[in-house]
């Protein structure tokens, strides 16, 4: 079996193509190393090792809510939590280290969108903001400060203020990331409008309890016109995982190189899914080598050949939570 150190060499430095190897050994520690995870295993009948992708086991997300995860002993610096609604058990993730998860989440977003310095970030993340430990603004919070901008910032229900910066920003010119969960992007765009197609917008984290859910489509039809910009992109990501995916339009997401996507059975969760075919997504993130990599969500979605994947909604009688959480 490797040991930690080599497989977090590997991470820093895996590539598409090697992945499945990397994932092989990283779920092979995690099963002798990580209580919850080991415990998890036994109590499905698994050997605990696996010798190919179709071998792996992955964690029920829900054990977030009420064990901790980690692999190892170890202290750790933060803990996120998710944002929940009233009434919902949050999951908690306990992170080892704050500095390699922003590097982490800089590393994804670079690698789809180019260097942070050109952007000026403007955030609208009110809900976010409020829990104070979110795993969200910890990143975010970290790319406003490479943006490198002084027009960089949040904004939380001052949305007259943010308009005036929007116009700001497009008169000079500048490249500008508005980044916003979906519900307060809404707000906006029911009081303002502004012709600024090159504007990158990016939703992410559904209605949060705060406005009917809706299609996605819908959604993306009214920001679209409010903004006049051809595509709306979006982040996926949660609480529980250290990488993220990212859409350039049309709710097809590309994982970052730390991260897969696979689709099981929404009635059997040991059986998988072929591509294109709905079904519940399960997560590889190598990102949470301290934690858990092996991730059971309850998001539905397809998976496609190319690694690239569709998010469509909530399985039935799940919590409502986390990050796109529109119903399709």
């Amino acid at each position: 079996m490797a040991n930690l150190n080599s497989l977090v060499s590997a991470i820093n430095s895996v590539e598409r193509s090697s992945f499945d190897e990397l994932a092989i050994a990283v779920f092979n520690y995690q099963a002798k190393e990580n209580r919850v995870f080991k415990a998890y295993l036994e109590g499905i009948g698994h050997s605990c090792q696996a010798a190919s992708i179709s071998e792996l086991a992955f964690m029920p997300i829900e054990l977030f809510k009420n064990h901790t995860i980690k692999t190892g002993d170890w202290q750790e610096e933060t803990v996120f939590e998710s944002s929940g609604t009233t009434g919902i058990q949050t999951s908690r993730h306990y992170v080892r280290s704050l500095k390699d998860y922003q590097v982490s989440t800089v590393a994804a977003f670079e690698e789809c969108y180019g260097s942070l310095e050109q952007y000026t970030i403007l955030a609208l993340l009110p809900s976010y903001i409020e829990r104070g430990n979110s795993g969200l603004i910890a990143m975010v919070d970290h790319f406003i400060t490479l943006s490198q901008s002084e027009d960089s910032g949040y904004y939380l229900q001052d949305v007259n203020s943010l308009l005036d910066k929007l116009l700001l920003l497009r008169e000079r010119g500048s490249k500008t990331l508005l980044w916003g969960v979906t519900f307060g992007l809404l707000d906006f765009v029911e009081k303002h409008q502004i012709d600024f197609p090159e504007l990158i917008v990016m939703e992410t984290g559904g209605m949060k309890g705060r406005r009917d859910e809706m299609l996605r489509e819908e959604v993306h039809h009214l920001l679209k016109r409010a903004f006049h910009v051809q595509n709306i992109h979006s982040e996926y990501g949660m609480t529980e995982l250290s990488s993220q995916a990212y859409s350039k339009g049309l709710g097809l997401f590309e994982p970052s190189r730390t991260m897969r996507a696979l689709s099981r059975d929404i009635n059997d969760p040991f059986e998988m899914r072929s591509y294109g075919k709905t079904g519940a997504l399960n997560i590889i993130d190598l990102q949470n080598i301290y934690s858990c990599s092996f991730i059971e969500t309850k998001d539905l979605g397809r998976v496609y050949e190319n690694g690239t994947f569709e998010v469509m909604g909530r399985m039935d009688n799940s919590d409502i939570r986390g990050c796109n959480l529109m119903v399709l």
